[in-house]
Order: structure tokens, then sequence, then C-alpha cells
């Protein structure tokens, strides 16, 4: 390697800064071992032997002192617990590509009134689609769909998320309504990078862990696009959802309208399984019939419909 490293960057072995190092620059669990191993043979700390070993640059010593010193000061949240859980995991390797976390929302019922009604309710159809996935060695991937907007798919996918989150289901929500994203506002922050992005450089997602929420991770529509269709469609989406499969036990995907855009029937083709939202009084006989039998020309298999009366 053709950099100088400065010794400033050196100093101590802080749990924060090495955990920040692990996180930000993407070491693998192979790359980790192997910094431990030079790191005990030759008596030198963490990131002088991520360094020596040309696993990260002076950028990223740079980058994660920055971030562990926000941390010490209480700016950012800690990384120790995503980099522990990446380290020790086995059967999942769990994506550590992070924002900050995100907040679920005053709307989010189940997430703050688990005992009422409604969140009885969400439980009880979270039972129902788990019996439908026991039997699955990848994750159940489920693609939220609806005729329309306003039946309610967007919320129904946030707190579905969440309960499968809440049983210690390692669970991913993703927003693929790339025509007019909700997610970001039920959790109470701002767009940010997310699926977009991810499809555009076909890689690995940026995304937000959630507060009290530890197996639950939220991926954002990301920026607008022109093209969302092509996006969803051209292979890269199918590859990032192969590897998010291996990562977590639950997917919930948020997709637009199948009235209006195609882009939910691509995003069921890929996931292979829907749930059909509709709403009283407001979907219409006519349009719920043609949003089935255009779902039902796509590979997916329909899980059920839910009814939705508020």
């Amino acid at each position: 390697m053709s950099e100088a490293v400065d010794p400033r960057w050196l100093e101590g072995d802080e749990v924060e800064f090495r955990a920040a190092l692990i996180a930000r620059s993407e070491l693998s669990t192979q790359a980790v071992n192997s910094t431990i191993k030079h790191m005990t043979a030759n008596g030198q700390d963490f990131a002088e032997s991520a360094f020596q070993l040309e696993l990260v640059t002076v950028d990223d010593l740079e980058d994660a002192r920055a971030y562990a010193r926000m941390v010490a000061s209480g700016d950012t949240p800690s990384l120790v617990e995503t980099a522990l859980r990446r380290l020790a995991s086995t059967r999942r390797d769990l994506v550590v590509r992070q924002h900050p976390p995100v907040t679920a929302g005053a709307h989010l019922v189940i997430a703050h009134e688990p005992f009422s009604l409604h969140s009885e309710k969400i439980r009880a159809l979270r039972t129902d689609l788990l019996l439908l996935s026991e039997a699955q060695s990848e994750a159940a991937v489920i693609a939220v769909v609806s005729p329309g907007s306003g039946e309610g798919r967007t919320h129904l996918a946030a707190e579905l998320a969440i309960s499968f989150a809440q049983l210690g289901r390692q669970t991913m929500l993703i927003d693929a309504d790339l025509r007019n994203p909700r997610q970001h506002t039920l959790f109470d922050t701002e767009p940010a990078s997310g699926l977009t992005e991810a499809l555009q450089r076909d890689d690995r997602p940026m995304l937000h862990p959630v507060v009290d929420m530890p197996k639950l991770w939220l991926l954002t529509a990301g920026a607008p696009v022109p093209n969302p269709l092509e996006l969803l469609s051209d292979g890269r989406f199918q590859h990032l959802l192969a590897g998010a499969r291996r990562a977590y036990e639950f997917i919930v995907i948020d997709t637009p309208p199948i009235s209006r855009y195609a882009d939910a029937l691509a995003v069921a083709t890929i996931a292979g399984r829907a749930l059909f939202v509709s709403r009283t009084d407001h979907t219409t006989y006519a349009d719920a019939k043609s949003a089935l039998r255009r779902l039902d020309a796509t590979q997916a298999t329909v899980l059920g419909a839910v009814l939705n009366r508020l």
C-alpha cells in the first residue's frame, strides 16, 4: 500500500472505534477474523492490523474515528451491538450499512399499544402468515399490494413488519413504492438514500435500525427516479432480494397501487408471495377484480386478502 498511515488514527483500540471500523468499512467476518489473528500474532491493535492487511484505508480510519467521537458525545447511536451481531451471526450474515435509527410513529399502533384490539388483529394476521411460512428455509418474502391508493397498504406493511420483529424474527421492511413512498413518514424520518440508490449502484443498501426494535430494519425508497418499473424489473432488485433472503427471516415489501402502475406486479413476481389489501366503502368490486386478475398473471402466490375497515 502506497499510503502512509497517520499514527493518530492508530492510537488505542476503543470498542466503539473498532465497531465503527468494522461496520462502516463493511469488513466481512473473514476479514475481521484475519485481522484479529494478525493483531494477536504481532502485538498490534485492531486498526493497525487491518491497515497493514490492506483491508482499510486512511480515509476509513478517519471516518471510523470521527464516528466513534460522535458516539462518545452522544450525537449518534452506538455501532457496537450491530457489529457484534454481525460477528456472532452463524446462519445469517446481517447487513450493517446503516443510516441513523428511526422511531415508529404514533400512527403505528402495534408499536405503542400492543394490547389494543387493532394490535390483536395484526398479530392474528401474523399467525396466519407464520403458519404458511414455517417450512421455508429462507426468508418469507411478502409483497403487500392493493388496487389503489388510500386502502391502508403502506400502514399494514409497516405494522406487519413490526409484528414479526416483536416476535424476535429478523425482519426487513422495504419501501418499493418508488412513485409515492411513505414508509419514511411512518417512521418519522426524512427521505434518505435507500432502495433506488442501492439498485442504481447494484450495491448493498443503507438501512435504518428502528429504536427499541432490534430485530427490525427499514429500507426506504430513496430518491425519486424517472424509471421505477425498469429499475425494479431488470434483475438488480431480484439480486438485492436474494441477498436479503439469506440475512432475514421475514421481508415485507410495500408497493404502489396495481391499478395505476405495473411496479407492484414486478415486485410480487420476484417476491413470490403477495398479500392483497382492500378497504370497505373505498375499493370498488371492479377495481378489486381487475387487480386480482392482473396479479393472477404473475408468478406470485396470493397468501390471502385483508379487508381494511378503518
